[in-house]
């Protein structure tokens, strides 16, 4: 059974699954769609910490096109949240072009706790030169489906002039250069302003979504925080975002994983507070490769449908992961369970295919497989003539009878791998009959066709099973000028196992 053609196509089908487990690793690297639904289905804690303070509707009915506004309402409204105890203060409105009394706004926007927020692409481009506070990027990465599901702490951007640009002469003046080239984004400043050690990367984060919180309001108006008309409860000990909120702001608002329509200040509290809460881990692409890989081949091995087991268990592991910060690519190691389950149906369906043409116990074609090779060579045998070599098996009818049917395929398999390891590369073996067997040879010359008899008759001159003796004739045809068909070949053949046969009997 070890040569049937179910064991062996596995010989294949285990390096295929491992090849296409590979490459589906580096084609699927992601699971968008797997964790939006986590992300939808396991919700992080609202972050306490973090505070919206919305520019809303009556805020822009009280002050006008926020364009147009005087600015020293955000002096005050920092002056307020200052008083209540704010660790951080972000302002997420654009201050690029210049207004009148912008210098009455330095020493505001000069404190290290207020982060002003510049625009994607820009450095530094603030309305004055005498505003000092520390600068991020207002940007966040959006799908191209319109959803936002990560952001970075740091964006590529043009390096700025620092003094004397010196030559790089070391690994650590390389890095410095390099991280000069990225600017960071609005949320990693305001995380660092609170204290937080966040370090500049492109790498893109998963942006935790949560719940609203039923214990608070979600955004404070803005036009309260400058009136002073707020709870400093509500605001000390934490990060404040100042944004606009106001409906019909459509290109300040951005869609999250549930699809809801948010606005880009809410977003930027959720990056904030996925910068305070644990980070999660990727697992690096060698460790998913492996897991691929290992998944693919035991739904091979394990065959049937535990292939489709293993997938469910892929996507079902992805939750735990998902609980204790690590981002399982479950829908990759699902698809890798699923196409080792496909190479084993294609094995089946190859070997149903194939049925008809094997023996099942030696795994030698049988008489049909025979008489469609035959043919096959038959035309080309002027240039490479056939051969055929009938054995003939005396005294299996009697192991069975003695010992039954077990000891007989136990007989017949001794017997096949005997033949199989005597042949010569390229010929074919073939089950002839219940006890006899055919080996075909392609391109035999005279003494081709007597070395192969000679090694086979050699190899099953001493064959027994337990007491009952087991003799072989061997019968053996070439073609030639008096052999026209295929059949006269066959019948060449059998007539020399006869006269083999029963010169044996002669003798014995």
């Amino acid at each position: 059974m070890l040569r049937s053609p179910d064991r062996s196509l596995a010989l294949y089908t285990v390096p295929v699954a491992a090849i296409l487990a590979l490459l589906l690793t580096f084609i699927l690297p992601d699971n968008t769609r797997l964790w939006d639904a986590l992300n939808r289905a396991l919700p992080g804690a609202p972050e306490q910490r973090v505070v919206v303070v919305g520019i809303d509707d009556a805020s822009l009915r009280d002050y006008g096109r926020i364009g147009n506004w005087p600015r020293e309402l955000y002096a005050q409204a920092l002056g307020t949240l200052e008083q209540a105890g704010a660790t951080a203060i972000g302002i997420d409105v654009l201050f690029s072009d210049p207004a009148r009394n912008d210098s009455r706004l330095a020493d505001a926007f000069s404190q290290p706790n207020v982060v002003l927020a510049t625009a994607p692409g820009e450095s530094r481009q603030l309305a004055s030169p005498d505003w000092l506070s520390p600068t991020g990027v207002s940007a966040l990465n959006v799908s191209p489906d319109g959803v936002v599901r990560t952001f970075q702490t740091g964006y590529p951007g043009t390096p700025e002039t620092q003094g004397d640009a010196s030559p790089v002469t070391d690994s650590a003046s390389a890095a410095a250069q390099a991280s000069a080239t990225l600017h960071p984004s609005f949320a990693r400043q305001l995380a660092v302003a609170a204290g937080r050690n966040v370090p500049l990367d492109t790498q893109p984060q998963l942006l935790r979504y949560s719940a609203p919180s039923q214990d608070r309001l979600p955004v404070i108006p803005f036009r309260d925080v400058v009136n002073g008309n707020v709870r400093y409860g509500d605001i000390q000990g934490k990060i404040v975002i100042i944004g606009l909120t106001a409906s019909g702001t459509s290109n300040l608002t951005l869609r999250d994983v549930t699809g809801q329509v948010v606005p880009g200040v809410a977003m930027q509290a959720r990056a904030v507070s996925s910068l305070l809460s644990p980070p999660f881990t990727r697992l690096p692409t060698w460790l998913i490769a492996l897991m691929a890989v290992a998944t693919a081949v035991s739904a091979v091995l394990a065959r049937g449908v535990w292939g489709f087991a293993l997938a469910l268990l892929m996507l079902a592991l992805a939750i735990p992961l998902w609980l204790g910060n690590i981002l399982l690519p479950g829908v990759t190691l699902s698809y890798a369970a699923i196409l080792g389950t496909a190479l084993v149906a294609l094995e089946r369906w190859w070997n149903l295919r194939n049925l008809s043409m094997r023996d099942p116990l030696t795994g030698f074609g049988n008489r049909v497989a025979f008489t469609r090779a035959l043919e096959q060579r038959w035309t080309a045998r002027a240039a490479r003539p056939l051969g055929l070599l009938l054995v003939d098996l005396s005294g299996f009818r009697k192991v069975n009878e003695v010992y039954g049917l077990r000891a007989g395929d136990e007989l017949l398999s001794d017997l096949s791998g005997r033949i199989l390891k005597h042949k010569r590369r390229s010929d074919l073996l073939f089950r002839w009959g219940p006890d006899e067997f055919a080996v075909l040879l392609e391109g035999a010359s005279v003494q081709d066709m007597t070395a192969t008899t000679q090694r086979i008759q050699d190899a099953l001159q001493e064959l027994t099973y337990r007491d009952v003796p087991v003799r072989i004739s061997i019968g053996a045809a070439r073609t030639g000028p008096d052999i026209q068909t295929p059949t006269d070949l066959v019948e060449a053949a059998s007539r020399s196992r006869y006269r083999a046969k029963y010169q044996r009997e002669q003798r014995g």
